[in-house]
């Protein structure tokens, strides 16, 4: 398996600290502001508990992987964030503010990006029209079309994406493609944290390598990612951290580069209970 590691960044000043695959702490994190932090949250659809006191911290230039099986409450935990359903109870807090995420407007304000399984692209417009959908550049009522290629295609040697040409139509692009069109278009309004749901889901090997590759970059410019995925190869291969989620529940954190699928795999069928101190809060 490859992992595509990339350097920590400003403001780590060590290691994690491990006890077997299982994050315990972490040097100098408590001296960094994470740019998402969730305590407590919960949320019910009837008599449904869909989180229940989940607890969540990521910091710039970090990846943090939510595995566990369906209906674990990935997808409700990356709602609540995105603004799309709201918390019943818990706080979120972001650059170490509190912070109420009432809606998809909200979260962009709040710097919160997201891409969901779906991609949400218009296949008759072109790289550059799907990037700024909603947001176009204009000057007295004209669309600065120029200005918007040059930011896409400085958007996309960013990523290192090998997509041709930003006036290809988004049909005319294959599956991992399109993904990579979905992940350029969070960096348009400078994002803090992005969000992605399965992004690997239905690529081929090529196409899920390069999906990595982008991640990667995300990382790499600073900003705080969550991978949401099934994958636990894609999960090991990228996420410098592993937050397992079982019944709505946290149920283990573990450092990506040392945790064995075996462990991973007894947390997210509930082989294996942990303390609910949430790892990160560990003072060294």
């Amino acid at each position: 398996m490859t992992r595509f590691d990339a350097p920590l960044g400003e403001g780590f000043t060590g290691p994690h600290v491990r006890d077997g695959g299982q994050v315990v702490g972490t040097v100098g994190v408590g001296r960094r502001t994470p740019v998402l932090s969730l305590r407590q949250v919960s949320k019910r659809f009837g008599a449904v508990e869909a989180l229940v006191d989940v607890d969540l911290t990521v910091h710039p230039h970090e990846v943090v992987a939510l595995v566990g099986d369906n209906g674990a409450g990935k997808s409700t935990l990356a709602k609540v964030v995105s603004g799309v359903v709201q918390p019943d109870a818990g706080l979120i807090e972001m650059g170490g503010e509190p912070i109420t995420i009432g809606s998809p407007s909200d979260a962009h304000q709040a710097g919160v990006a997201t891409v969901f399984q779906d991609y949400a692209l218009c296949e008759n417009l072109d790289v550059t029209a799907n990037l700024f959908l909603g947001r176009e550049l204009r000057e007295h009522s004209l669309m600065r079309d120029g200005e918007m290629e040059r930011v896409a295609r400085g958007i996309l040697r960013d990523l290192t994406s090998r997509i041709p040409s930003v006036r290809t139509p988004i049909g005319h692009l294959s599956a991992g493609q399109r993904q990579t069109v979905a992940i350029a278009r969070t960096l348009i309004g400078s994002p803090r944290l992005v969000i992605l749901d399965e992004p690997t889901a239905a690529l081929s090997v090529a196409h899920t390598a390069e999906v990595l590759t982008h991640i990667q970059r995300l990382r790499e410019l600073g900003l705080g990612v969550v991978l949401i995925s099934h994958n636990l190869n894609d999960v090991r291969a990228v996420a410098d951290r592993i937050e397992v989620l079982r019944h709505g529940r946290n149920n283990g954190s573990f450092d990506a580069r040392s945790v064995t699928q075996e462990e991973l795999l007894a947390a997210i069928t509930g082989a294996t209970q942990v303390s609910r101190t949430h790892p990160l809060d560990a003072v060294l």
